[in-house]
């Protein structure tokens, strides 16, 4: 995001530009989609949705382990709730933040059962009316879960598209909005695991592989490194 502490593109990039880019994501980032579950690997939309609040700030491994500690307890919302404060924060624990998330858990499975019958919304507009959903979770579940044509924006998606030009804003809300407008449709199914991909595998957070990247030539990132380590510049 935009905050003053990382360099983004100097300009975004152009509707055929933006066609192209995700064509060379898809040949170089594809692969087997189809068995992709939701996140964190839970089974239904209830799970996922509690699984991406206690995703916030936490390492995978730590929400890996609140997430199976809590769903031992309970699977719905109303089991959820039946369980008493001590219970439901000593399960999450591992996740950090618990006292908090404690509660918006609880908001959560509250607003479920009296305004949806117990039933997780299925458009982004339905998620984003629940308490604790944010555009990311929204666009994780509606995408895994519903299968949904959703880019969802976390660190890694973000800094792809604002290093590439692809798309900017000042929160991750804000280019997820962005590259919803500006992604062909044809990208939106499967874009999040080519843009996931390469944030993880080449344009990583502090070494980004510049000098061996497929959108070099396209991407608007300034500080774009062209020389491998070690290398002269008469090389």
């Amino acid at each position: 995001m935009a905050n003053g502490r990382e360099v983004v593109a100097d300009r975004l990039l152009d509707a055929q530009e933006v066609e192209r880019t995700f064509e060379l994501l898809r040949d170089a980032m594809g692969g087997d989609m189809a068995n992709a579950k939701g996140p964190k690997g839970q089974p239904d939309a209830f799970r996922s949705c509690i699984a991406c609040m206690l995703s916030a700030q936490s390492r995978d491994s730590n929400t890996a382990k609140a997430t199976r500690a809590l769903f031992r307890l309970a699977e719905t919302p109303q089991a959820m709730l039946a369980l008493d404060d001590a219970t439901l924060i000593d399960a999450i624990r591992p996740a950090g933040l618990y006292n908090n998330k404690a509660k918006a858990i609880r908001k959560f499975c509250r607003q479920l059962i009296d305004d949806h019958d117990g039933h997780v919304p299925d458009t982004r507009q339905g998620l984003l009316s629940m308490h604790g959903i944010g555009r990311k979770c929204a666009d994780i579940v509606l995408a895994f879960t519903f299968g949904g044509d959703a880019i969802a924006v976390d660190t890694h998606v973000g800094r792809v598209c604002e290093r590439t030009g692809l798309a900017l804003g000042s929160t991750e809300a804000k280019i997820a909005e962005a590259l919803d407008e500006r992604a062909p449709d044809w990208v939106k199914p499967e874009g999040h695991f080519w843009l996931i991909r390469f944030g993880k595998r080449v344009c990583t957070g502090r070494a980004p592989k510049c000098a061996d990247c497929f959108l070099a030539s396209l991407c608007r990132y300034p500080d774009k490194r062209l020389r491998r380590a070690g290398e002269s510049a008469e090389a």
